[in-house]
């Protein structure tokens, strides 16, 4: 995707290369309604799961795949992307509709799923350039009310009692991206290493589960064309049952990162919001207490600070990937920067008395 509203399209990347005429073949046998002739394009954007747009006549769909090569333990289960939306489907948290999914890795050379390809404005720069100020304000706020109505969801209700253990989340998150941040970092960075020993010594004793997204910021939702609202939610490779109280911090770490952090980390730091008709960290927390019954934010430091250590694990690893040369997105590359920034910001908030 590009820093604007418009996703961006290119040709497909020579490492992400696949046999167009094998899928062809196997899309007009198992999705109704594809037919000859199409064309396949890549998404530019996009840190993990390659994604691509095929166009058959006048029906446009989406294709997401693992990436090739060498992959970290537990990632990239596209698996769990295409059932969790299958499952949200009707359950007032707005998705894609699913399509297939295909585990036959010998048609495009690893499984993929097809999905509905929702048309509309994406926004991976925070500040969203070209809206007016009063759209911008509820664009937030539907932000926030999708957040709260996936954690409202039933997950139990919705088949989804397996897609994760409803106990224990933030301590079994530290150990699995600790051990992914040790197995892809490539230099020693001192503040990461103080955030894993605070955090670890500080972790709540309250737990609860809901559905978590695990990536649920802007840049992930498809907003309405013309009117200021999400019509759907993006990218559930991460999502699993967990502490909602993550998956909040985490959408609101742009209040804690400067503008220029890059697209996906570009945050509020010493912008005027209501210039620019945006909520504040703490009006967006009441409405998320509001519309989940919560009374109050507990142990809000911690989930701030648990988020950008994540957020480091996870860029480093898109880093290691764009050095052996199959990270789905070019700025792969510069992700190191990201991974110093958000374990530096991490470390400071946890340190802030």
């Amino acid at each position: 995707m590009s820093d604007s509203s418009s996703p961006t399209l290119v040709a497909i990347l020579p490492q992400h290369a696949l046999d167009e005429a094998k899928l062809f073949t196997y899309l007009q046998a198992h999705l109704e309604g594809f037919t000859l002739p199409a064309n396949v394009r890549q998404f530019q954007g996009g840190q993990s799961n390659p994604t691509f747009l095929i166009e058959s006549g006048a029906a446009s769909y989406v294709l997401r795949k693992k990436p090739p090569g060498q992959l970290l333990p537990s990632a990239h289960q596209i698996d769990r992307e295409y059932r969790i939306q299958k499952a949200l489907a009707g359950s007032g948290v707005p998705v894609a509709k699913m399509y297939l999914y295909c585990d036959d890795v010998s048609i495009i050379g690893t499984a993929f799923y097809v999905m509905e390809h929702v048309k509309g404005r994406v926004f991976h720069d925070v500040m969203m350039p070209g809206v007016s100020p009063a759209d911008r304000g509820k664009i937030q706020q539907s932000l926030f009310e999708t957040i709260a109505a996936l954690h409202n969801a039933d997950y139990t209700a919705l088949g989804l009692a397996d897609f994760g253990r409803p106990d224990h989340y933030v301590r079994r998150q530290l150990d699995r991206w600790t051990k992914q941040y040790i197995a892809a970092k490539t230099e020693d960075l001192p503040p990461m290493n103080n955030l894993i020993a605070w955090l670890n010594a500080n972790v709540p004793t309250q737990d609860e589960s809901t559905i978590v997204h695990g990536d649920f910021r802007l840049g992930n939702m498809i907003i309405h064309p013309t009117e200021p609202r999400i019509i759907a939610v993006l990218d559930w490779e991460l999502a699993t049952l967990g502490h909602p109280l993550s998956d909040l911090a985490y959408c609101c770490m742009s209040y804690h990162m400067p503008p220029e952090s890059g697209p996906a980390y570009a945050g509020y730091q010493g912008i005027n919001l209501a210039d620019f008709g945006l909520h504040t960290e703490a009006d967006l927390l009441a409405l998320y207490c509001e519309k989940t019954n919560r009374s109050q934010i507990e142990n809000w430091k911690f989930f701030l600070g648990f988020s950008m250590f994540r957020s480091a694990a996870i860029v480093e690893g898109v880093y290691a990937r764009a050095l052996a040369g199959n990270a789905a997105d070019q700025r792969g590359i510069r992700m190191h920067a990201m991974a110093i920034l958000t374990s530096n910001t991490g470390w400071r908030i946890v340190c802030d008395a």
